[in-house]
C-alpha cells in the first residue's frame, strides 16, 4: 500500500471511530487500526465516500501513512497504551509522532515521552473532551508535550476541534504531560459540577417535592441564563426521558450508585501532593464512593430515619438554589484552576490559564458560559493565583453568597445531604478569612510533638515547653 493517509488512529471504539470520521470530514485522509475486525469494518461502513480505511494489520497501517507519520491512540489508559506503543515501535521511523489521546495518568505520559524521545520518536499526551458526540463533531482538545511535534498535527487538531465564534477549542498548552494534566483537572472539575447539580436536584425533588416536569422546566430555563452549560442542558433533557421497561421516568429507575474511572481521584490525590485545597472535588469523589454503600445506607435509613420536606417559600428557595449553583460552580472552577496554576509551576509546564479557559468554552463536558468570565479574568491578570481574587467575579459571589447560605442551611435543617455545596461555601469562607484558627493546631502540634511554630509579632521558629 502506498503512503497516502495523513493521519492514523489506533483503537476504533466509538470514540476512535468518531474522531477519525471527524478528521475525514475536514479534508484529511485517515486510516484506523484495531485488532477487532468488526470495528475496522464498521469504520469502512460508516466512512463510505470519505477518505478513510480500517485495517487489522499494524504493518499495513504504518506503511499507509505519510511521513512523518502521525499516529493517535485512543485505547484504555495504563498497560494497553504501553503495549500498543511497543508493538508499533519497530515499524516507525525517527521523526514520527505518537499521540496518546486517552485519560492517561500524567506521570505515565512523562515516562513515555522520555522513553520515546531517546529513540527519536515524538510523543504527545493530549486530553480530548466531549464524549462520543464531541469526538464526531468537535471536541475540546488539550495537547501537551513536544512543541515542534505539535506543529505536525496542529492543522488537523484545529480543523476537528469545536469552535466558539470561529475560534478553535484547541491550543498547545505546554511541556511534558501538561495536556494530560489539564484534562485530569478538567475531569476533577466535572466531578464537582455533577455533584453540585445532583445536590440541587435532591433539594428540589426531596426537599420541595418538584416533579420531573417541573425540574425539566426549571433546568431548561437556567440553561438560557447565566448557568448555561452542557451539564445543565443535558440535566434538563434527562427529566423528559421515559423508561422503556416500565411506566416511570427513566431517571427515577436508575440505581443511585455512581461509578468512576479514576480521573477525579487522581485530581484530589495530586492536589494533596501539591498542597492545594480542592474540597468540592474531594467531596464529589467521596460521595461516589459513599454511594456504593447502598446496603449500608438502607440500614442506616431504617435506623435513623430520612430527610424531611423543606418548609419554606418555594419561589424564594428556587431563586436561592440557582444562586447556590452559580456560586458553587465558580468556586469549583476556581479550585481546579488554582491547582492547574500551581501544578504548572511545580512541573514546569508553562500553561497559560487564559488559554485553558478559552479552549474549555466549547466542545468539552464542562463548557459553560461563565468560562468567558474566567478567560477575561486571566487576560486582565495572567498571574492570578485564584479566580476568587478577580474583582468582577468577587462582585458576583458577594451577591450569590446569600443564596448558597440559605440553601445549605435549609438542607442541613431538613437532613438532605449537600456536601458539595457545603464544601464550596466553607472553602469560600476559609479563603476569605484573614485569620484562621490554625494557630491552635500549631500550638497542639508543638505541645505533643515539639513541632515548633512561628509567631505573629517576630520572625523565627519557636518551641515552648507547654507542660
Amino acid at each position: 500500500m502506498s503512503q497516502q493517509f495523513d493521519f492514523g488512529m489506533v483503537g476504533l471504539g466509538v470514540m476512535g471511530r468518531n474522531f477519525i470520521l471527524n478528521v475525514a470530514d475536514h479534508g484529511f485522509s485517515a486510516i484506523g487500526l484495531d485488532t477487532d475486525l468488526a470495528k475496522a469494518n464498521a469504520l469502512d461502513d460508516e466512512g463510505q465516500g470519505k477518505p478513510v480505511q480500517g485495517t487489522t494489520s499494524k504493518e499495513e497501517f504504518i506503511a499507509a501513512l505519510k511521513k512523518p507519520r502521525r499516529v493517535m491512540l485512543l485505547v484504555p489508559a495504563g498497560n494497553p497504551v504501553d503495549a500498543v506503543i511497543d508493538s508499533l515501535l519497530p515499524l516507525l521511523d525517527k521523526g514520527d509522532l505518537i499521540i496518546d489521546g486517552g485519560n492517561s495518568f500524567f506521570a505515565d505520559t512523562n515516562r513515555r515521552e522520555t522513553y520515546l524521545s531517546a529513540k527519536g520518536i515524538h510523543f504527545m499526551g493530549i486530553g480530548v473532551s466531549g464524549g462520543s458526540n464531541g469526538a464526531r463533531f468537535g471536541p475540546s482538545i488539550m495537547p501537551g508535550g513536544d512543541a515542534s511535534a505539535y506543529e505536525l498535527v496542529r492543522p488537523i487538531l484545529e480543523a476537528v476541534s469545536a469552535k466558539v465564534n470561529g475560534d478553535p477549542c484547541v491550543a498547545y498548552l505546554g511541556a511534558g504531560s501538561s495536556g494530560n494534566y489539564v484534562k485530569m483537572v478538567h475531569n476533577g472539575i466535572e466531578y464537582g459540577l455533577m455533584q453540585l447539580i445532583s445536590e440541587a436536584y435532591d433539594i428540589l425533588k426531596r426537599g420541595l417535592g418538584l416533579s420531573n416536569v417541573e425540574l425539566h422546566t426549571l433546568f431548561a430555563k437556567w440553561n438560557t441564563e447565566r448557568l448555561r452549560s452542557f451539564l445543565i442542558e443535558i440535566t434538563a433533557h434527562i427529566f423528559t426521558v421515559n423508561d422503556t421497561l416500565s411506566d416511570q421516568m427513566l431517571v427515577d429507575m436508575i440505581l443511585d450508585q455512581a461509578k468512576q474511572k479514576g480521573t477525579g481521584k487522581w485530581t484530589s490525590q495530586n492536589a494533596m501532593d501539591l498542597g492545594v485545597p480542592v474540597p468540592t472535588i474531594d467531596m464529589a469523589v467521596s460521595l461516589r464512593e459513599l454511594s456504593a454503600l447502598k446496603s449500608e445506607r438502607l440500614q442506616a435509613e431504617a435506623l435513623y430515619g430520612t430527610a424531611q420536606k423543606i418548609e419554606t417559600d418555594q419561589s424564594e428557595l428556587l431563586e436561592a438554589v440557582e444562586q447556590a449553583l452559580y456560586f458553587s460552580f465558580i468556586v469549583t472552577y476556581a479550585q481546579g484552576m488554582a491547582q492547574l496554576t500551581d501544578a504548572s509551576k511545580e512541573y514546569n509546564y508553562g500553561v497559560n490559564m487564559e488559554t485553558v479557559a478559552r479552549i474549555w468554552r466549547g466542545g468539552c463536558i464542562i463548557r459553560a458560559a461563565m468560562l468567558e468570565d474566567f478567560r477575561n479574568a486571566y487576560h486582565k491578570n495572567p498571574d492570578l493565583p485564584n479566580l476568587l481574587l478577580d474583582e468582577t467575579i468577587a462582585a458576583q459571589l458577594k451577591i450569590d453568597e446569600v443564596g448558597i447560605r440559605k440553601v445549605v442551611g435549609a438542607a442541613i435543617k431538613s437532613g438532605i445531604p449537600a456536601p458539595g455545596l457545603s464544601a464550596s461555601l466553607t472553602y469560600f469562607d476559609a479563603y476569605r478569612s484573614g485569620r484562621l484558627p490554625l494557630n491552635l493546631v500549631q500550638a497542639q502540634r508543638d505541645y505533643f510533638g515539639s513541632h515548633t511554630y512561628e509567631r505573629t509579632d517576630r520572625a523565627g521558629i519557636f518551641h515552648t515547653e507547654w507542660d
